[in-house]
């Protein structure tokens, strides 16, 4: 079963889950969601291990954070493991939450084992330049009709399969929970420098793609690039929640962290 808990940190109480007993593995979700992303994936990789999926600050349960920016969500995310007596682990992070765990692996390379990044953007100057163009992903002003929340709903949409209005849903609660705050972490992410980063990385990597993602799969090209020694995989027939191919994923990652 899953079990939930909150640690004290300088950053306030952060608020995990977590399956199963073992080598732990931390496992970091995109924003604006919560660790609900991974609620399918917890029993697959909490079998033989400690899976652990905090809420990252200023998401989901967790404590706010005065300013949102990547290095802010790390290390909230290394008090947590402080509090939780983790000095080595594994370590997940999908799309928002890769970038926070390249972030990681780069200021605490001895206490990572293992990094797989899936869906995770190389964000450099070309890269911050185009953000900065792009509309607002999940930005909608509030309105006296409750019309936004269609809204919002109806921008995700598209990017989710067919048949499955629970999945958009779950990514639906999770935003409503720190709302007007929906496009913090794409901004945190968008104003990153991983290219004075990246190169601090040395543990073993596991970059990760989804065919079906119009926005991240992309990514993963200029990623590995700039990882030399990182691996490869593409999930075929994925689509951009990974809630719809969390078997096969969990799967992915399982393989890759029994290589030690």
């Amino acid at each position: 079963m899953i079990r939930f808990g909150y640690a004290d940190t300088p950053l306030g109480q952060l608020h995990y889950a977590e399956r199963g007993s073992g080598p732990p593995v931390v496992l970091l979700h995109q924003t604006p969601r919560s660790w609900d992303e991974f609620r399918e994936v917890l029993p697959v990789l909490g079998d033989g291990r400690r899976a652990i999926a905090p809420d990252t600050p200023g998401f989901g349960a967790s404590a706010p954070v005065a300013e949102h920016t990547v290095e802010n969500y790390a290390a909230g995310v290394l008090y947590l493991l402080d509090a939780l007596g983790l000095d080595g682990f594994d370590l997940v992070g999908h799309h928002t939450g890769g970038v926070v765990a390249a972030e990681i692996a780069a200021r605490a390379p001895r206490r990572v084992r293992r990094l797989v990044l899936s869906s995770t953007p190389y964000i450099d100057a070309a890269a911050r330049e185009r953000r900065a163009a792009r509309p607002a992903i999940d930005a909608v002003g509030e309105r006296p009709d409750g019309s936004h929340l269609a809204e919002l709903w109806g921008r995700r949409a598209a990017f989710y399969p067919e048949g499955r209005p629970d999945l958009l849903t779950r990514f639906v609660r999770d935003a409503l929970r720190v709302w007007p705050d929906v496009e913090h972490g794409h901004a945190a992410v968008s104003a990153y420098r991983m290219e004075e980063r990246i190169d601090l990385i040395d543990c073993p990597v596991l970059c990760v793609g989804a065919a079906g993602d119009p926005y991240a799969f992309p990514e993963l090209g200029p990623l590995t690039g700039q990882i030399p020694h990182a691996e490869t995989a593409v999930i075929e027939g994925a689509a951009v929640p990974l809630e719809f191919q969390a078997e096969e994923f969990a799967r992915l990652v399982a393989d890759f962290l029994d290589r030690r």
